[in-house]
């Protein structure tokens, strides 16, 4: 057999898309190289709802640097997002969507200088950005820095840049510390600079739980020295590390829905992204975990809509899938919600491994459960009926609870109480990440989005405001 050469060779040697996905071997998503804990996940996340945080943002994200005369131009015909009012010195959030609409990635874009930005994010967006800049004929240099090895095995790792976040109520004072004197909190995704151990280190103004934050980075070889000047400044305001076990949860509280799945496996118009991207791309290696299971492809693709990026979605400029877009009849998208599980049905799920079962439930792990890059677990109504899709789910220690974020029908409304069906059908699929088990309904309450009280009324800017565009 010849081995596949591209995202399209793979599909066509497997029975479909579907199958591809839900059975791939990649294994677990990896949060790269960051410690798992550096005190325990329960105390890590209190933390940035109690005192400060250091989230180690250096390795598990692509940047994606774009210079040269077309880079906006790029952005502009590609991006969801309207650009005006868009200039050096801030940063927005990137939506890419395919010609039907739905969302391939989005990203964070900083504009460095004119005619110059960097992506950071996860592949998709990189990959589009990337084979639309040479596609496209755009004047632009696009230079890749990829994310760090999954797994390295002991080989050196290095960044082009170091990137590091502090948040959290005591995030500010730490920052003022650093600095030896006050700092300019500038608006909402602007950014600065700043000194740290005599290093000049770039900002991003970001905040959590309504409380002012920053974004900073620099030169990678400088990181330890800025790591080690970050701790000694918040040593008196409590701050913690944030290992890679827990930095991902913090999004059950703030609401974001990482890792749809890149809605590029059908269509004509996409077959040449598809004949470019390699056979170990992550769009090929990637995986479809959860209870939904649909044999057409496209049941897993999502509208901007239905992610709650809505405010992003201008139609001041032409864009790649903008006819679709204008089109919709928006009283017919999901809609994104918090979904509350109950505390007994989990408890379930953990009684099941100890009572002597041949078949317990799925694993649950803590305090992220997703087995999968892309999550689709079916979201059910009284009469049995698929009414969403839970697609991100863990535990809070913040709220206590179990929580998953959802995109559900026009009709269900906060309070409604539903049920999620928890593990895969058949005993589960052939991914590394699925033991044999049994499925499970648990009761789940429809909740706001971001769950957070604090979250939900103080967050700063971006779509959980539905104030950036």
């Amino acid at each position: 057999m010849i081995k596949p050469s591209s995202l399209e060779d793979a599909i066509q040697a497997a029975t479909d898309p579907v199958d591809l996905l839900r059975n791939s071997a990649i294994g677990a998503y990896v949060y790269p190289v960051v410690a798992p804990e550096f005190s325990n996940w329960r105390d890590e996340q209190r933390a940035w709802r109690e005192t400060a945080v250091l989230f180690d943002q250096s390795h598990h994200m692509v940047d994606l640097f774009i210079k040269g005369p077309d880079a906006l131009k790029l952005i502009s015909d590609t991006a969801v997002n309207s650009l005006r009012g868009f200039m050096p010195e801030k940063a927005k959030q990137y939506v890419a969507v395919t010609p039907s609409g739905h969302v391939i990635g989005d990203s964070i874009l900083f504009y460095l200088a004119p005619d110059e930005l960097v992506s950071v994010g996860r592949a998709p967006a990189a990959n589009w950005l990337t084979y639309q800049a040479k596609a496209g004929g755009y004047d632009v240099e696009v230079v890749r820095d990829d994310r760090s090895p999954s797994r390295p095995m002991g080989k050196p790792v290095r960044r082009k840049f170091w990137r590091f976040q502090i948040q959290g109520p005591n995030a500010w004072a730490t920052i003022e510390r650093l600095n030896g004197g006050p700092v300019d909190q500038q608006k909402f995704f602007n950014m600065g600079r700043m000194k740290i151990a005599g290093r000049e280190v770039r900002t991003l103004r970001h905040g959590m739980a309504g409380a002012p934050g920053l974004e900073l980075w620099g030169p990678y070889e400088e990181g330890n020295e800025i790591r080690a000047a970050i701790d000694e400044a918040g040593r008196d305001f409590g701050l913690v590390h944030v290992g890679s076990r827990t930095y991902a949860s913090n999004t059950l509280e703030s609401g974001w829905i990482p890792s749809p799945l890149p809605a590029i496996y059908t269509g004509n118009e996409l077959k040449a992204y598809r004949e470019w991207l390699p056979a170990d791309s992550y769009e090929a290696a990637g995986s479809i975990g959860g209870s939904f299971v649909s044999s057409n492809i496209e049941d897993y693709y999502v509208t901007p809509y239905e992610l709650g990026y809505g405010p992003f979605v201008k139609f001041d400029h032409d864009f790649v899938g903008r006819d679709t877009l204008e089109r919709l009849d928006l009283r017919t998208q999901r809609h994104k919600v918090t979904l509350a599980w109950n505390g007994e049905d989990v408890a379930r799920i953990f009684a099941s491994l100890l009572d002597g079962s041949d078949l317990p439930y799925k694993f649950f792990d803590l305090p992220i459960a997703n087995y999968a890059s892309s999550n689709y677990d079916r979201v059910i109504g009284r009469d049995g009926g698929t009414i969403g899709l839970s697609m991100f789910t863990g535990y809070s220690w913040n709220e206590k609870s179990v929580l998953s974020l959802a995109m559900v029908d026009p009709q269900v409304r906060i309070g409604d109480e539903v049920r999620v069906v928890w593990g895969e059908a058949d005993g589960g699929t052939r991914k590394t990440t699925v033991e044999r088990h049994r499925q499970i309904e648990m009761r789940a309450v429809v909740s706001p989005v971001p769950y957070s009280k604090v979250a939900r009324e103080e967050y700063e800017g971006g779509w959980r405001a539905a104030v950036q565009s």
